[in-house]
Parts: C-alpha cells; sequence; structure tokens
C-alpha cells in the first residue's frame, strides 16, 4: 500500500490518544494518530515521524501521524495499514495459492473476522494483528490488554472446532525483526488463548514488512514464539 503526500516532522507531544503536536518546516501540526494503542516506546519527545496530508480539505486536523523512526528501524504505525496490506497481499495470491474469493469484515459467531478466504479446499478465516512493539530486534503483541483480541481468538478457535481453516496473522509494522512473541507481561491471557488456539489447530503466523515513510509492503515470514 502507499500513502499521499508525506511530510516529515519532530514529534513533541501526545496530549491525548487522538492527538499529536508535531514541529515541522510549515510550523507546529496538530495530527491525528492513527494508532491509539499506547506507543510510549515510540512516540518520544524529538522522534522523526511521518505525516500523511489529510485529502479532506475540511477536516480539524490536516494531517495523519503514520510512521516514526526508532534508532535506524522505521515503523509504520498506522493502525488501519496491516488489513489493508494483508488484504492487497491475499488477494494477489500470496497468503493461498488457490483463493477465489476475499471477503473482507466476515461475520462469525459474535465477531467480525477481519477476512474470510474461500478457496478451493474451503473456507479460511484469517484475523489480522499489527505490531510495532519491539524490543532488542524482537517483536511483541500487544502493546496494551486486549479483550477484543482474546474474543477473535477464540472464534478462530470455534471455526476449526466446525471443520474451517483460521489462521491468527501478524503483520509485523517493520523490517529486520527476529521473531514474534505474545506480549505476556502486559497481557497474560492473550497468550494463553494464543497457545491453546494454536493447540486445537488454529495456524499462527507472521511476516515483517518493507516500510518506506510513504508504503509499506509484506516482505517476509517470520518465527512466532509460542
Amino acid at each position: 500500500m502507499r500513502y499521499g503526500r508525506i511530510l516529515s516532522g519532530r514529534f513533541v507531544e501526545r496530549p491525548n490518544r487522538f492527538i499529536a503536536l508535531v514541529d515541522t518546516g510549515e510550523g507546529c501540526q496538530v495530527c491525528h494518530v492513527k494508532n491509539t494503542g499506547r506507543c510510549r516506546e515510540l512516540l518520544v519527545p524529538g522522534a522523526t515521524v511521518y505525516l500523511e496530508r489529510a485529502e479532506n480539505p475540511d477536516r480539524k486536523t490536516a494531517y495523519d501521524l503514520i510512521a516514526v523512526e526508532k534508532g535506524d528501524m522505521l515503523i509504520n504505525m498506522d493502525a488501519q495499514a496491516p488489513n489493508r496490506v494483508f488484504g492487497e497481499w491475499a488477494a494477489a495470491g500470496g497468503f493461498v495459492p488457490d483463493l477465489k474469493i476475499l471477503k473482507p469484515e466476515y461475520v462469525f459467531g459474535a465477531s467480525r473476522i477481519d477476512f474470510c478466504l474461500e478457496t478451493a479446499r474451503g473456507l479460511h478465516l484469517v484475523e489480522v494483528k499489527g505490531v510495532t512493539l519491539e524490543k532488542n530486534g524482537h517483536a511483541r503483541f500487544p502493546d496494551a490488554p486486549t479483550e477484543r483480541g482474546v474474543k477473535h481468538i477464540h472464534e478462530l478457535q470455534g471455526a476449526v472446532g466446525q471443520g474451517l481453516e483460521a489462521t491468527l496473522f501478524f503483520v509485523v509494522q517493520m523490517e529486520g525483526i527476529t521473531d514474534v512473541a505474545p506480549n505476556d507481561v502486559t497481557h497474560p491471557a492473550f497468550g494463553a488463548a494464543l497457545r491453546a488456539a494454536a493447540d486445537a489447530g488454529v495456524h499462527v503466523r507472521a511476516f515483517d514488512c518493507k516500510v518506506t515513510p510513504d508504503s509499506v509492503v509484506i516482505r517476509r515470514e517470520i518465527p512466532v514464539i509460542l
């Protein structure tokens, strides 16, 4: 996926989870943060960030904050990007070679699962999780407790129990990561649910991404440590 007009700047502060102040060559911008997670290790004063100009000229905020530099690593932190990236990649045959139909926002049980893929072998449900938390080359998810994430895992496990295929798919929004694992310190229930689902037959996969200030593309598969 690609973004439109990009502007770089220096992060100043985040008054609330939706808004950030960014110092740019065009002055201090009030930006929409496209990620409601904590992102405390990313949005630190002085960090170089990248903004996309909003297409709607009547919006209260003229820019969206979409990426940030952390050391020599560029991390996309747009919470909407993982689904778009996966959708583009899967539609091109990257996920399964025998794809017939790709349906987003598929209602299953009491949830909306991100994607349902119709293949020659039947239905395959995929829930996508974007990963932005990194430490020493290792990625972890989630960066904050996510009861919704646990619910989705239970739905995937239920789908497998009904004879469907199901995958929890981590889109790691950066390049060069060694592995991904549940963040048991932050939310032990997520890790417990994921391990139980994997034991029941839910696939758990992760891919990192090639990230530039104006693009995100799925790159290669990396190990998931359960």
